[in-house]
């Protein structure tokens, strides 16, 4: 839903439990061969699991698309075997860059024993930020077993790097499903969040917080129309002991998404989850988003008041259970938000919308889906066009974003808390 997002990386994990995913130790008979594999040169942030890249990026800078040039293509698969692991390539053929980020390239391979695609994310975690991104993803994912949440199968390290071997899904973000099916209903709303509500009670009952949950991060397994939604990303992520009553004090997350509370940088609970579930519902159901503006300092405000409508297409469309449901996610005192059980058990949901009106709102939802996401390209391209992609300039912009939510909290804390 968006081209360029920032996040702010959370606090190193606590009290990681059962590892339940195959380890492979670093290997230190020589040194590391590979340091020069992955260059700090792009600011997204990778979805592990991702079958492709973002629509806007070309994984070959400077190059037509692959299909256009096959020769290239395949040179450039085999330097990406050449530089890995010699360990990961004895069991896995390497086929193809999916994805990359600042400190990791994900690429598709296939088990040579089983001929079973996975993916593999490789992280620089000689980075401090890239160790960080590591530590948190492999503390949620070696703990977790769920039908609806991406599946890691094992890890492969060395001194600078890890290899996560993952499931590789390939059915597409949940948007890109919807924009290109010819209807979408509220039944078909409701199945697609029985399975993600399903998935955030699971990781909640293990005491686990996404705390970045958007429709980026929600992917299909396979492109059949029986495909299940899974959950990915679990950079930002919090693994705790214990559930609701552990507080969290990390800002980070992604703009649209955030809840009040972690705005104002008050202690909060997994119900930023559940924030963040509203908003994705919203846009489900209509194509746009609750709270936006390209000036993030306006969009903190309009999340901290908790004002958004039900005006424009297709809401007069959309039933009045359907709202309901959305209000009581986009809450903004935390304790009067539903839980993910609760969601789970909201008539709406209960129902699959049996007693919400058929009507076909794929139109509506598509067009908006698709005039947002030009938009924001467009804004995007703009903005990178007047700035150098140099990493101290990145860095100083994400200073200055923080800076602008220091000012807000000062600014808003009392009205918030009054």
């Amino acid at each position: 839903m968006g081209c360029g997002t920032s996040k702010v990386l959370p606090e190193p994990p606590k009290d990681v439990q059962l590892d339940l995913v195959k380890k492979v130790e670093p290997y230190t008979g020589h040194s590391d061969i590979y340091k020069h594999f992955i260059k700090d040169d792009c600011g997204a942030v990778i979805k592990a699991g991702s079958p492709s890249p973002p629509h806007h990026t070309n994984p070959y800078p400077g190059n037509p698309p692959p299909a256009q040039q096959p020769e290239p293509r395949k040179n450039k698969v085999a330097k990406y075997r050449a530089k890995f692991d010699p360990r990961v390539t004895a069991k896995y053929d390497i086929k193809a860059l999916i994805g990359r980020g600042s400190f990791s390239r994900v690429v598709r391979v296939e088990h040579k024993a089983t001929k079973q695609p996975y993916a593999i994310k490789m992280i620089e975690t000689k980075y401090r930020e890239g160790r960080e991104v590591c530590e948190s993803e492999l503390s949620v994912l070696r703990r977790v077993r769920h039908t609806n949440i991406i599946q890691l199968i094992e890890v492969f390290e060395t001194q600078e790097r890890v290899y996560m071997v993952m499931e590789l899904a390939t059915g597409g973000e949940l948007f890109d499903r919807i924009i290109a099916k010819g209807s979408f209903t509220e039944r078909d709303a409701t199945r697609v969040l029985q399975m993600v509500l399903d998935g955030v009670r699971y990781l909640h009952t293990l005491g686990i917080t996404h705390r970045d949950l958007k429709p980026e991060n929600l992917l299909y397994y396979h492109p059949g129309t029986d495909s299940k939604i899974m959950i990915t990303d679990f950079g930002l992520a919090s693994a705790r002991k214990k559930g609701d009553d552990c507080l969290m004090k990390t800002t980070c997350g992604t703009p649209e998404y955030i809840a009040p509370e972690i705005l104002v940088r008050k202690p909060y609970t997994n119900s930023v989850d559940m924030w963040a579930l509203g908003v994705i519902s919203y846009i489900l159901l209509s194509g746009t988003m609750p709270f936006e503006d390209d000036n993030r300092t306006r969009l903190y405000r309009q999340i901290l008041k908790g004002k958004y409508s039900y005006s424009g297409e297709p809401w007069p469309s959309v039933s009045n259970l359907a709202k309901d449901f959305i209000d009581r996610l986009l809450t903004v005192d935390p304790s009067d938000r539903m839980t993910a059980l609760q969601a789970l058990k909201h008539p709406w949901v209960v129902s699959m919308a049996a007693s919400s009106s058929m009507k076909n709102l794929h139109r509506s939802i598509s067009q908006n889906l698709l005039k947002r996401a030009s938009s924001r390209c467009q804004s995007t391209k703009s903005a990178q066009s007047t700035r150098s992609s140099r990493s101290t300039k990145s860095n100083k912009s994400r200073r200055v974003r923080e800076r602008e939510l220091r000012e807000l909290n000062l600014r808003y804390q009392q009205q918030y808390t009054g």
